[in-house]
């Protein structure tokens, strides 16, 4: 196992975070690996060199009757492997109650972008789109190296606008784009006192800190940086409580972003007002070619304009669109219901087809009951 300790780009910033925050790339390991130790099948984690000597923590699961993880080798090697992209301000380690479900049929692999989790920290570059191209470029050279030819693709909030992004530059690699509660789809509003309603935590980054990173706060309040997430998230504590009861998920979240904030500042380049993407994802999802189906998950309650959807779908008229809503879901819907989420991701994993299949599939709604399958109504 390599060591941590390259993961950060040297910097005077990242020389005074030790001094002043309670924090550093080995107690983070520590905390991710209590995490993961609730995965119970068999699990490999590692980091994946790039060519350009970055590193991206990867984690990968297989069904058991697999023989190999990497790749997908073994006697269910050729089922599509399963990829999952965090969301802003996250880790693989979010996704702990649902890799051990989805790896049932087929291989999944989660890793941590550039620039948050483990993964390396570069500089970003500070233009939009040379940032959206550095985060492919990663994830292209990422699969590479783990010699994955086509992937099911699933991003949440910020993962998913680089999953969309990353289907528009290689759509031969992705066989299905599965959009949980994207993050930068439509344009921002002229005004958004009527249409944007985020939580307050994002509303008060988004109008406090101003030309900051979004997470600055976190860094400047140094020792009692642990305690302020205790206070804005204790919903992520309730939403992995089945597992921890102690604050091990808030104590992940913190140290994720305590380290020197690569990644975050990379959003800040992307985004406009916190909520949106200066390049939003709407103006280009045509480009995505029209045989690549595409399903997107979103809350019930989520603070995501789940709209986007149904615009998604008038944007690709000939082409797989589906929508689907997690019931009594928040931003969130992968941790706050998860088994109705895991059954709806395995749904979509098992029904893709070789071809892909007649456009204008239903919409659908999840219920909450966790005995129940999806059912069929319009998205509300």
């Amino acid at each position: 196992m390599e060591d941590d300790a390259e993961q950060v780009t040297p910097s005077w910033f990242s020389s005074w975070i030790p001094a002043w925050c309670p924090t550093s790339m080995a107690q983070l390991k520590a905390v991710e690996e209590r995490i993961l130790s609730v995965i119970h099948s068999r699990m490999e984690s590692r980091y994946v060199r790039l060519p350009c000597g970055e590193r991206i923590w990867t984690v990968s699961l297989s069904p058991e009757e697999d023989g190999a993880v990497p790749g997908g080798q073994g006697t269910s090697g050729k089922r599509t492997p399963l990829v999952l992209v965090h969301g802003f301000g996250g880790g693989l380690g979010l996704w702990v109650q649902n890799m051990e479900s989805l790896s049932q049929r087929h291989p999944v692999h989660a890793f941590d972008l550039l620039g948050f989790g483990r993964s390396s920290r570069p500089r970003f570059p500070l233009e939009p789109e040379e940032v959206e191209a550095q985060f492919v470029d990663s994830i292209e050279e990422w699969r590479e190296q783990l010699g994955i030819s086509k992937m099911l693709l699933l991003g949440h909030s910020l993962g998913g606008f680089l999953a969309a992004s990353y289907t528009i530059q290689h759509p031969d690699r992705v066989k299905h784009l599965i959009l949980v509660d994207p993050w930068g789809l439509p344009e921002r509003p002229a005004d958004l006192s009527e249409t944007w309603k985020p939580p307050m935590w994002a509303k008060a980054a988004a109008t406090v800190l101003g030309r900051f990173n979004f997470l600055a706060v976190l860094r400047a309040a140094g020792p009692w940086g642990p305690s302020l997430v205790q206070r804005f998230r204790p919903d992520l504590k309730r939403k992995y409580s089945e597992y921890f009861e102690d604050d091990t998920i808030l104590e992940y979240v913190y140290h994720c972003n305590a380290q020197t904030p690569s990644g975050e500042a990379a959003f800040k380049v992307l985004s406009e007002s916190f909520g949106w993407a200066k390049r939003p994802m709407l103006g280009r999802i045509h480009l995505i070619p029209k045989d690549v189906p595409i399903t997107l998950i979103y809350g019930s309650r989520s603070w995501i304009e789940a709209s986007s959807g149904e615009q998604v779908k008038s944007l690709r008229p000939h082409s797989y669109v589906r929508t689907m809503a997690i019931e009594g879901a928040s931003h969130h819907v992968y941790a706050d219901r998860p088994e109705e989420f895991n059954a709806a991701v395995l749904e979509i994993c098992d029904s893709v087809p070789e071809t892909p299949p007649a456009p204008h599939s239903p919409s659908s709604t999840i219920p909450a009951s966790p005995s129940s399958r999806p059912s069929s109504r319009a998205l509300e």
